[in-house]
């Protein structure tokens, strides 16, 4: 009996740690399947054959080869430039979108484009991974640049 019951006390606290760490909340909109690397977008962007996202910078400087830019998106009047630029997009288009104006965490321009995205049910969104900035995560490494940034 004392065998039951100890193994009934450990299943619950089994289960209710289960359901307390089902239920943290995401601290970040995107999933980390959502993030992509620059060497990958890279490899897509100069690719002859390959499919090309709709790539939009969110951040001030579009500095990425066949970007569109919007903004600074933490300024209402630029997320209103981003939603009218995807508005007629089919929710099934790959969309990547990128600041790198500061380290990524402390970045106050990709989480509100990407709630925004995500909100619109875009089902193919990407978030750049500039974990440190443009500059470091992508010109250093010779990326395709736009023409207006050289």
């Amino acid at each position: 009996m004392k065998k039951n019951i100890s193994f009934l006390s450990w299943s619950i606290v089994v289960l209710f740690i289960a359901v307390a760490a089902f239920s943290v909340k995401q601290s970040e909109p995107w999933t980390p399947e959502q993030l992509m690397e620059p060497a990958d977008l890279a490899a897509v962007i100069n690719s002859a054959t390959a499919a090309k996202p709709l790539i939009i910078c969110v951040g001030p400087s579009g500095v990425i080869k066949g970007s569109v830019e919007t903004g600074p998106a933490n300024e209402a009047e630029n997320l209103d430039k981003l939603k009218k630029l995807v508005a007629k997009e089919d929710r099934k288009r790959e969309i990547v979108i990128y600041c790198g104006c500061c380290p990524f965490i402390k970045c106050p321009n990709v989480r509100p484009a990407f709630s925004l995205l995500t909100s619109m049910k875009f089902t193919n969104l990407k978030l750049l991974n500039l974990p440190h900035n443009i500059k470091v995560d992508w010109l250093e490494h010779g990326y395709p640049r736009s023409i207006t940034s050289m």
